[in-house]
């Protein structure tokens, strides 16, 4: 897809972040070079170390730069569904989701892009398809991270093989239609309730390999707590999936 069909489309990249003073200066400086027609939205849990103040600043300064303030640490999904909100509400064409820690690479936010403009609902930034990789990452991470992907195909009956991802671009109405305020999932089971919403809602999904790039600074945001949320609602959403089926094929036999 040609630069300029994806310039033509009012594309706005969420940020959600927690005390990041120390990465995201040098993202957001990336993202602005990389995709020069792109917006940002940083949607700040009131971080004490002055991330939301830096951010203010910028935005003052740069109309491409935006800032939501929210009052203490909520969430990654409470964070992602206000910035949704708001981008929805000020009608950007594609929505996208970004880390503020360098993780993912702002250079490689054309290929979503352009996934994009090629008819796809919802491109994702896949570490587990074929050209996608990790680096810096310990083997017990990337255990997890398959492990759990594994496991979310198998429960969701789903061929996406990176439904954790947290690099992705929406198109604005699909987004729309599924971004509802009963999503109550929080950590990056948030990733999987959004890739599950958009596949029940006969969205084309595309996964487009990305190298994912472990932080250099800051603390992560993960723990048991966001691992043990993730498996017991994607449990859940698997048993419901699997009794609506057999409930199908037993009223088609009757």
């Amino acid at each position: 897809m040609a630069q300029n069909d994806q310039a033509a489309q009012r594309t706005v990249v969420c940020i959600p972040t927690y005390n990041e003073i120390d990465s995201l200066p040098v993202t957001l400086s990336r993202l602005m070079e990389a995709v020069p027609h792109a917006h940002a939205l940083v949607i700040d849990d009131g971080s004490p170390d002055g991330t939301g103040k830096w951010a203010q600043e910028q935005a003052d300064a740069n109309p491409r730069v935006h800032v939501l303030h929210r009052r203490g640490k909520q969430g990654l999904g409470a964070a992602y569904r206000a910035g949704f909100a708001w981008a929805i509400g000020q009608g950007y064409d594609v929505i996208c989701e970004m880390d503020a820690d360098g993780s993912h690479r702002p250079e490689q936010l054309p290929r979503l892009l352009g996934a994009v403009a090629g008819g796809a609902d919802l491109a994702i930034g896949s570490r587990w398809v074929p050209g996608g990789r990790v680096e810096n990452w310990p083997l017990f991470r990337r255990m997890i991270s398959q492990a759990g992907n594994l496991y979310t195909r198998l429960a969701l009956g789903i061929r996406v093989r990176d439904a954790t991802a947290g690099y992705r671009a929406f198109r604005r109405e699909t987004l729309a239609a599924v971004a509802g305020e009963d999503i109550a999932s929080s950590g990056y089971c948030f990733q999987i309730d959004m890739t599950w919403r958009v596949l029940q809602h006969r969205g084309e999904v595309v996964e487009v390999p990305i190298t994912f790039v472990e932080r250099v600074a800051g603390a992560s945001k993960m723990s048991r707590a966001i691992v043990a949320e993730a498996l017991w609602r994607v449990t859940v959403w698997g048993a419901q999936y699997r009794i609506g089926q057999l409930r199908r094929v037993l009223t088609r036999t009757s």
